[in-house]
């Protein structure tokens, strides 16, 4: 990492959990994530789930006609896992390099996650092969029992899920998505190698009142929901630590403004347009630049066993206005920090 007070230069970086859509969707917003990131993790939530290895490779190609030329982007695909996960295939298009993980949506925990698990049981066989031959298991940690609290199912799924998987497939490679609770990074700092962690940019800035600030805001809601102030500085705490388990994952998800500002709004928050910007503040204001690279550029391909990037980014100590919405799809989409202005913006 080069650094002077008005610029810094760090190897290009990767975002280990972004959602890019489909579709008209697709082409609006993936520009986005390439101008600035050299490799993305893609979810799979689309409809129906990318669940066969045919079906990723079609999206995996739609991404890469809908991004500009000379964009040096690399979608990195990953697998819906089901009740009825087909162990045979999975292994197969890992083998192939069609994937590089598979994706454990609860049954109903979040957007497009109808047709995820309901029982991690009937997983047993796609694990058992995903552990022998190295694949990692992306996991949307939260319960979905009605009973238990929306802000308590992140650490309801450690005690019944997350703990009782690590114990059961220990050289099993997992990677808590987007984690927003100190329990979470308890569990994280806690368990062995083979156990990381992606925290969002949101999720180190909001806590729990930005949904209620004033009234509702719908801009502010995403799932896994924002949390108490203790678990805001908890999870912005482990990003900055300088530990390999924790890693840059935006988990960036456009709704159209109407699906958001809705009776029963979408929950996604679309942090992509200036996402290195955003971690770069944070990590200046908290005398965190010097652990800056490693968390953006090193520590996620270094637990995926991926290369390093070879080229690099730099960024410029000059006010970056936010817009308040951008067109997409006919639509618009309200960014992260609509309205606000940050410090820094990418050279160039």
């Amino acid at each position: 990492m080069v650094t002077d007070p008005s610029r810094i230069t760090i190897r290009r970086p990767d975002d280990w959990h972004v959602h890019l859509r489909d579709g008209e969707m697709l082409r609006a917003v993936a520009p986005y994530t390439a101008r600035q990131f050299a490799r993305a993790i893609v979810m799979p939530n689309l409809v129906p789930p990318v669940t066969r290895i045919d079906a990723a490779s079609a999206y995996r190609d739609r991404i890469l006609a809908a991004l500009p030329d000379g964009h040096g982007f690399t979608p990195l695909m990953t697998c819906y896992l089901t009740d009825d996960a087909d162990a045979e295939e999975i292994a197969r298009g890992f083998a192939e390099g069609v994937w590089v993980a598979a994706k454990l949506y609860p049954a109903n925990a979040t957007t497009n996650s109808a047709h995820g698990v309901t029982d991690i049981a009937r997983l047993r066989p796609a694990l058992e092969a995903m552990q022998r031959i190295g694949m990692p298991l992306l996991v949307h940690g939260e319960v979905t029992d009605p009973a238990v609290d929306i802000f308590d199912r992140e650490a309801v799924f450690i005690e019944r899920t997350l703990a009782p998987l690590a114990r059961d497939f220990p050289a099993l490679k997992i990677v808590f998505e987007h984690i927003t609770t100190a329990e979470a990074v308890a569990f994280v700092e806690g368990a062995g190698p083979t156990i990381a962690a992606t925290v969002t940019p949101h999720h180190m800035m909001l806590n729990r009142n930005a949904i209620f600030e004033g009234g509702i805001r719908p801009h502010a809601y995403c799932l896994p929901v924002a949390k108490r102030e203790r678990h805001r500085v908890a999870v912005r705490r482990a990003a900055m630590s300088g530990s390999p388990k924790f890693f840059l994952g935006t988990d960036s998800a456009p709704h159209a403004v109407e699906r958001k500002e809705a009776a029963c709004g979408c929950a996604g928050i679309f942090n992509a347009p200036f996402a290195i910007e955003s971690y770069l503040e944070m990590f200046e204001e908290d005398g965190a630049i010097d652990r800056f690279e490693a968390f953006a550029s090193e520590n996620g391909p270094n637990f995926y066993g991926l290369p390093l990037n070879d080229g690099t980014i730099t960024l410029e100590r000059r006010a970056s206005e936010v817009p308040t919405s951008l067109p997409a799809a006919g639509t618009a989409i309200i960014p992260f920090q609509a309205g606000g202005t940050l410090r820094w913006r990418i050279a160039g």
